[in-house]
């Protein structure tokens, strides 16, 4: 909009005016804090540093009674909690900047931690009559073989399932939660760094990230390790009658699912949310109005930003405490499994080396983070180079120091005289993992990062016109399937091979590692998870930034800091999501072995193999991929139909409040965000329940089937077809929606840069056009995907009795 300097200065006053003088200019957003956090806030500080000594002395002693290796988990882990507490004071002691930035920092923080209480709130409902249902399944189930010698009785192991299933779930809420207090305390951190140096902006952004990633993964493998322990004092496990080392991580996935239960509700009620508010304020303000991205008088923005902090980061938080938790349980049953195959002496290494993995990850990740320091000159107003090469530095430092600690690991816990050369075949395996990591990292970003041509190919197909940045775009997301499966599939034969020759036999001299050189990949790919979670929650803080700095009118020079910052967080956060779904792909096939596995144990019977040859079988393999599709479907239908409502109130107050265009009148941000907010939860539940029913049912459906036709475990076998086929399907999808999604958005960042006309051309409101298809592809669906496969996996993991006859 072209003004002389007076008019513009009129208009400034006016935006800015609401947020210096009028302080219930967002006051209906604003949220009485939770009754028990008022009542925390009032008990004395040294009260909780003698429950937090107390804590620490316990599990140390719990600690001590099980293991040496789980003694040293907790240690690293408590050191790493240590670490992360110092890097949160550091980015809250910065200043918060003028009032108009305070004042709208806390319009989104308050509408995030409302929307966050209502949403866990319903969640925390379906989880305990969902703890209910799994009581009573254990109450009437079948027992393995051990856990009958053992004496276990079904109250015991229903008790321990069910306490698992509430701690998993608890503790991916509390990630998710920490997930999003410290994006909407350190967004505004950083638009006020922003204004002083380019640099600072960036540094309180990644160590913002770094908190909560470290948080995080250190409680990840503080809770497995906690459970662990205590089921091996309580149980008396390695003891005369008792139950045996190499069946306690059975005990586990009642944890796993906790967690993927809660990450899957987080993750489609944060992603509903911010899609459907990013995409109704698109719409109507910049396609319709022609205003920027985040100007203060789109009635949506601030559910916009909001959005950012329960989808990106709550939810992303919750996502990846469930990719470990399910990777870590799975290779702990499937170390197991192997070591008594094996009748190894010692069990405990290769039960416990997935959770020494990732306490070397919170140490690796935590000198990436510090890797990353200010510049000298804090008077410095840019950056110096890019910042994607920055956080490329990091993650390089990271990636150095995860070989050798991997290394150093395997040697540590996987030599066995039985076959002194198997530790470096584990090793190989997992350097294998640790590449296949860094190949879809690098995917991801020559997919999704303007720098490559295939972003800017959609860039260029949008000055043509609508349809053809939407065809290009789909083209884009289908081809990218092909180099990340290629990478999957010569990671998973490799990894195979290397633990199969490893040395390791089982009783009749048959080689037997090979799952577990699998499982070591899996692990080795994850073990830069902590510096991939702070790249991935650098985006949307970077996000907010921007937004704050556009709504309190800063100069342009703290803009153009907060888009470059904005620009590479989009990158990062598909890069990332690129990594979460390989992750997925391999943890998911160790969840599908680990299921089998368990199908043995409770059977008695082997069961190696699936015949999708069996009309059965091929038919639950069919309804797996189905469940993807209908759940992609649902999930985007869901944005569209919130979208909707957004785009009809936006418009309804541009048209009943003219005077919001000109500055005169102020837009209703609590009627949008109420709005998101109500939909998002209904929405939610639907794609949601389809996830959890669908494998009970098709499981028990097929065991009547194979009950009435004489066909032994074909509801395990059914079950199994429906694993193998949703997961190869879910994976492909995700990686089509993700990719697709990240690369429309940055063909319309790559377009206001100033390419094909910049902003407001014709070329940048096609590309707005592909970004609105594209975001509930790659916030939504997309990234809820992987979570779904892994939920199958630990949801059949804990099911599994129902499925076999008595």
């Amino acid at each position: 909009m072209a003004m002389d300097d007076d008019h513009r200065m009129d208009v400034e006053n006016a935006l800015l005016g609401p947020y210096q003088k009028d302080s219930k200019t967002f006051s209906s957003l604003k949220n009485k804090p939770f009754w028990l956090v008022q009542t925390a806030l009032r008990v004395d500080k040294r009260v909780y540093y003698l429950l937090a000594l107390f804590t620490v002395l316990s599990l140390f002693y719990i600690g001590s009674r099980s293991s040496p290796i789980i003694l040293f988990v907790f240690i690293v882990c408590t050191g790493s909690l240590a670490y992360a507490v110092y890097l949160a004071s550091w980015v809250l002691a910065k200043d918060e900047g003028p009032p108009e930035m305070s004042e709208i920092s806390d319009a989104i923080r308050d509408g995030a931690e409302g929307f966050f209480r209502t949403q866990y709130g319903s969640i925390s409902r379906m989880a305990g009559v969902l703890a209910f249902v799994i009581f009573g399944i254990y109450m009437f189930r079948k027992s393995t073989p051990e856990q009958d010698a053992a004496g276990l009785e079904k109250s015991t192991l229903a008790f321990i399932t069910v306490l698992s299933f509430l701690l998993g779930a608890l503790c991916s809420g509390i990630a998710g939660y920490i997930g999003m207090w410290v994006s909407v305390r350190a967004n505004v951190r950083v638009s006020s760094a922003a204004r002083r140096s380019a640099r600072e902006a960036l540094l309180v952004a990644v160590r913002a990230g770094g908190f909560s990633a470290l948080i995080v993964i250190g409680m990840t493998v503080m809770g497995v390790a906690v459970l662990f322990a205590s089921f091996y004092v309580f149980l008396g496990v390695d003891t005369v009658n008792n139950m045996k080392m190499t069946e306690l991580p059975l005990l586990l996935v009642g944890y796993g699912f906790g967690a993927s239960f809660v990450a899957l509700f987080a993750q489609l009620g944060g992603g509903i949310y911010t899609k459907a508010a990013d995409v109704g304020a698109d719409l109507v303000g910049k396609v319709e109005q022609g205003i920027p991205e985040d100007d203060a008088r789109n009635p949506a923005v601030i559910a916009d930003l909001v959005g950012d902090n329960v989808g990106d980061c709550a939810a992303r938080g919750a996502d990846l405490f469930e990719s470990i938790a399910a990777e870590i349980i799975s290779a702990m049953i499937l170390g197991g499994t192997m070591a008594k195959r094996c009748k190894l002496e010692d069990p405990s290494g290769f039960i416990l080396f997935p959770l020494v993995v990732h306490s070397f990850d919170l140490v690796v990740s935590a000198i990436g983070i510090a890797s990353i320091k200010g510049t000298r000159d804090p008077s410095s107003k840019s950056i110096l180079e890019d910042p994607m090469i920055i956080l490329q530095k990091g993650y390089s430092v990271t990636l150095f120091l995860a070989v050798l600690a991997f290394g150093g690991s395997t040697r540590w816990l996987l030599y066995t005289e039985q076959a002194p050369s198997a530790w470096f075949h584990f090793a190989l395996c997992g350097l294998v993992g640790i590449i296949t990591a860094y190949a879809f990292v690098w995917i991801s970003q020559y997919y999704t990062d303007y720098k490559y041509d295939p972003v800017r190919q959609v860039a260029l197909a949008s000055t043509t016109g609508h349809g053809t940045n939407v065809i290009a775009g789909v083209g884009l997301g289908l081809e990218s399937t092909a180099m990340p499966v290629l990478v999957i599939s010569v990671s998973v034969v490799i990894t195979y091979w290397l633990g199969k020759t490893s040395g390791l036999q089982d009783s009749r001299g048959m080689p037997t590692g090979g799952l577990f050189g699998t499982a070591v990949a899996t692990m080795g790919m994850l073990s830069t998870a902590g510096y991939v979670l702070t790249m991935d929650m650098f985006g949307p803080i970077a996000d907010n930034a921007g937004g704050i700095v556009e709504m309190s009118q800063q100069p342009q020079n703290v803009r153009e800091i907060t888009d470059l910052l904005d620009a590479v967080g989009n990158t990062t956060k598909a890069t990332t999501k690129g990594f979460a779904i390989g992750s997925a792909a391999l943890a998911s096939f160790l969840l599908f072995s680990a299921y089998m596995d368990e199908v043995s144990s409770f059977s008695g019977v082997p069961f190696t193999t699936v015949d999708i040859a069996i009309p059965e079988v091929f038919v639950g393999g069919l309804l797996g991929s189905m469940l993807i599709y209908l759940f992609s479907a649902w999930a985007c239908a869901a944005v569209g139909r919130t979208a909707q409502e957004v785009v009809s109130e936006v418009r309804r107050q541009f048209a009943e409040r003219p005077g919001i265009m000109t500055y005169q009148e102020k837009p209703d941000y609590a009627r949008c965000v109420s709005i998101v907010a109500a939909a998002s939860l209904r929405e939610m539940i639907k794609p949601g329940a389809l996830a959890v029913i669908s494998p009970i049912a098709i499981g028990i459906l097929f065991r009547l089937v194979g009950q009435a036709t004489n066909q032994p475990l074909l509801g395990a076998k059914a079950v199994a077809g429906m694993l193998m086929f949703a997961t190869v399907s879910g994976i492909l999808m995700a990686l089509f929606l993700n990719t697709a999604g990240g690369a429309w958005d940055n063909a319309k960042k790559y377009i206001e840069s100033g390419a094909y006309g910049g902003k407001g051309s014709d070329a940048h409101k096609a590309a707005v056009t592909g970004d609105t298809v594209g975001d509930p592809f790659k916030d939504t669906a997309g990234p809820s995907l992987h979570v779904l496969i892994k939920m199958l996996a630990t949801i059949t993991l804990v099911m599994a009795p129902l499925f076999l006859d008595n």
